[in-house]
């Protein structure tokens, strides 16, 4: 969509953060989304080198940046999970010469996306209809295990501040029972993500040869296992990536009981749109649907796969619109880390 007017304070920074990749973009004027570069998070020493990298490669000069990244946001010291990267975000924002440096969790701003998301931008998966007014769940598997939602509040919408993906994993049966074991030669405490991620995938598959005596050489990348899984010729791999759909499947269903998200459960991340038509009839949707006493319920609630290209991008724009719109005075204004909402859901509680 074509906007219509500029941002008075020139083009904003916006960012989607992840533990491999950071893709950047201008907002020149609301809802335009430009100039979309990535830049593998290892090629950078810091954060600010990343951003300085990006604005040097489009020449803009900005004022104002939101920053969607995969990580606790809790106060000023950002400490990446999934990469190396730390810093002070009142440092990073004095020093890249920002008015301000609005920083909130990757999948709160993806969250916020969603209401704003069309029918081209969703592939839905299995049946249920959505419920006006009722709590949204949003998770998506990539370098980690992301899990948010909405609800709710007097009109608008309310984004969860969550890192769901570190609860404890929940086997099904006694194939993921023996996984969990295998994995908990490795770690004392094995959440969803250990599994629902990328590279969960590759440990899935490690687990499955050792649950059948197969004696592996190497790991294979989480690449690897889809593309062998995919294209027929390797029942191995192929069992990895319908053990970890199914493991999707139960994560969503907990998510969907734990909000009531009769609204709907999304699908985000970078793995499953690798998984291209094979998803919509993997064992996820069998598996959300498969919920003991509340298996109507689950069955009701639908699901859909995020399609869109830059979802997390848009939740941001959203974010710090709201935010300049409550904050922004004739002088600069210096924020702190701010989660989405983050009042109104502590006053809500």
């Amino acid at each position: 969509m074509q906007a219509t007017t500029t941002h008075a304070g020139g083009p904003r920074l916006l960012a989607d953060i992840g533990g491999t990749n950071a893709r950047f973009a201008l907002e020149p004027a609301p809802g335009s989304i430009e100039a979309v570069q990535t830049l593998a998070c290892a090629d950078h020493a810091h954060f600010e080198d990343a951003v300085r990298a990006y604005l040097a490669n489009t020449g803009a000069q900005v004022r104002h940046a939101a920053i969607a990244i995969a990580n606790p946001v809790d106060g000023d010291a950002i400490r990446m999970t999934n990469h190396h990267w730390a810093f002070s975000i009142e440092a990073a924002r004095q020093a890249l010469g920002l008015d301000t440096l609005l920083v909130v969790n990757d999948f709160t701003a993806l969250a916020m996306s969603l209401p704003a998301l069309q029918d081209g931008d969703l592939a839905r998966i299995g049946g249920g209809a959505a419920k006006a007014g009722c709590a949204i769940g949003l998770v998506g598997a990539g370098t980690g295990l992301g899990v948010s939602g909405l609800v709710p509040s007097n009109g608008r919408w309310i984004a969860l501040h969550s890192e769901g993906g570190h609860v404890a994993f929940s086997p099904l049966d006694e194939r993921e029972a023996d996984v969990l074991r295998f994995a908990w030669q490795r770690h004392d405490h094995v959440s969803a993500e250990r599994f629902v991620s990328g590279p969960g995938l590759a440990l899935i598959h490690e687990a499955l040869a050792d649950r059948a005596g197969i004696a592996l050489s190497s790991a294979l990348a989480p690449s690897d296992v889809v593309a062998r899984g995919l294209e027929g010729g390797d029942a191995l791999c192929r069992e990895a990536v319908d053990v970890f759909c199914g493991m999707l499947g139960t994560v969503a269903a907990n998510l969907a009981v734990t909000l009531g998200a009769q609204g709907g459960i999304y699908i985000g991340g970078g793995v499953v749109p690798r998984l291209g038509d094979y998803f919509a009839t993997s064992p996820f949707r069998a598996r959300f649907e498969r919920k003991g006493r509340l298996s109507d319920f689950t069955a009701r609630i639908p699901t859909f796969l995020i399609t869109a290209p830059y979802p997390a991008l848009q939740g941001a724009s959203r974010l710090l619109a709201d935010y300049l719109a409550d904050h922004l005075t004739d002088h600069p204004v210096r924020l702190r880390a701010v989660q989405a909402s983050q009042e109104a859901a502590d006053a809500s509680c």
